[in-house]
């Protein structure tokens, strides 16, 4: 069956189904939901990675023996240091990316035709997450800000409101906020590229290999592949994006420095070399690949369930 034949006889109740604003609507709650909910359960994996970028010479047994010295020295609830700004600054980021990518991966289809652009859908995925996440990490940006400051300095502010608002009276808005934006692009936009499009690509390879249609399939089935080829996703996405996101916690770190971003990210890359960008990488993988799963799991269940399954799929299964 061709690629059009499988579009238009996907659902015999099409005209039931959401479309245009309202899809993308409910594409963009789902996830927000699922990034929300995925980096709040992992606080205490990403405290202790900060840690370990920030503090290498204190830091410098591991993530478990870096679980045991936080809780030694400063109480288990510093493990959720952070937990508002993380939560909130992913559940928005996560509308705009998950939301963003459906709505820009169609509008590429539309420019191209289905053809053309299953023909080229790896560009179309990799395209369409980069301009999505551009604007997801506009609104991320203070909420990251504000997480890795609590995180840094403990004493600085008592959680998320106490914090963003010492932050912006203190720094305001560009200095405070956004002094970290270029490299949290440099970051996200790598990152969120290669989780897209290793998630696609993998998931269209295990269709591939099981052979039956996907709406023969259960839902525990769509559930399973969606983890095991958001897991590949995120693995291959915390590599390719662990030199920035390290660089990140270094800008964030203390009070606006002297000199630009750009300047600023140059001196700390020569600083650090190419190990110290790679410190924290283990526990970076573990974070980021577990909770790319629980996201793709989480996104397709709650997508089901709103009824806004009908987004255009463009592999050649």
């Amino acid at each position: 069956m061709s690629i059009t034949a499988r579009f238009i006889a996907a659902s015999a109740n099409e005209a039931d189904k959401p479309t245009g604003a309202n899809l993308y609507a409910r594409c963009a709650f789902a996830g927000a939901v699922c990034c929300g909910i995925t980096h709040g359960a992992l606080t205490p994996v990403d405290v202790v990675k900060t840690r370990i970028q920030l503090e290498p010479t204190v830091y410098n047994k591991g993530m478990i023996a870096g679980f045991r010295q936080i809780i030694k020295n400063e109480g288990a609830g510093t493990l959720l240091t952070g937990f508002g700004p993380t939560f909130s600054g992913y559940f928005m980021q996560g509308a705009f990316k998950f939301g963003g990518y459906e709505f820009w991966k169609k509008t590429f289809i539309d420019i191209l035709g289905l053809e053309t652009a299953s023909d080229n859908r790896t560009a179309i995925y990799l395209a369409s997450a980069a301009i999505a996440e551009f604007f997801a990490d506009i609104a991320l940006c203070p909420m990251e800000a504000t997480r890795i400051r609590l995180v840094s300095q403990p004493t600085f502010a008592s959680g998320l409101v106490s914090g963003f608002t010492r932050l912006l009276k203190e720094e305001g808005v560009i200095r405070g906020f956004y002094s970290g934006f270029g490299p949290i692009c440099f970051k996200q936009i790598p990152y969120n590229m290669t989780k897209f499009v290793m998630y696609e690509r993998t998931s269209e390879a295990i269709y591939k290999t099981i052979g039956t249609p996907k709406d023969q399939l259960s839902t525990g089935t769509h559930t399973g592949i969606n983890l095991g080829s958001g897991l590949i996703a995120g693995i291959c996405a915390a590599i390719v994006s662990q030199p920035a996101d390290t660089l990140l916690s270094k800008i964030n770190k203390q009070k606006g420095a002297e000199g630009s971003i750009t300047s600023r990210l140059i001196a700390l890359s020569k600083e650090l070399g190419v190990k110290g960008l790679f410190i924290g990488l283990g526990p970076r993988i573990v974070m980021v690949g577990s909770l790319t799963a629980l996201q793709f799991a989480i996104y397709g269940d709650i997508k089901r369930m709103l009824g806004a399954t009908q987004t255009i799929e463009i592999s050649k299964n």
